[in-house]
């Protein structure tokens, strides 16, 4: 996750790595669903799923571009007839990546509903 947010010079850094550490370990990890995509002994990526909401989809940058994000969002969504998701509106590879996934922007915030306080677009995709 935080390889993946320092990768983008517009993301604010809001949490040390013992905070994230918190995050993932008794937040995500107990009351989301994740699935973990490897390669070898790394981490490559993960998705984190909340009844129909896409609440994490974080790749190590070294891995983009290979289809694991792709997995990961068609496996982990495979069931749900509404999906949703935020993303950042400074995140247009993200915003592509999610359009060519069959989603559609339905409403564009301010920053003022997100910890980073960065405009975001809320995603849908309806089966």
């Amino acid at each position: 996750m935080r390889a993946s947010l320092n990768a983008f010079d517009w993301m604010p850094v809001l949490h040390t790595p013992k905070e994230d550490l918190f995050f993932i370990r008794d937040i995500v990890l107990p009351r989301q669903q994740v699935t973990v995509a490897e390669a070898g002994p790394v981490i490559a990526g993960f998705i984190a799923v909340n009844g129909d909401w896409v609440e994490q989809l974080y790749l190590d940058p070294a891995w983009t571009g290979q289809g694991i994000g792709s997995r990961l969002l068609t496996d982990a969504t495979a069931a749900l007839p509404v999906t949703k998701l935020h993303c950042f509106q400074a995140n247009t590879g993200a915003q592509r990546f999610y359009e060519r996934h069959g989603f559609r922007a339905e409403l564009f915030g301010d920053g003022t509903n997100n910890e980073e306080g960065l405009p975001d677009i809320l995603y849908v995709r309806r089966r």
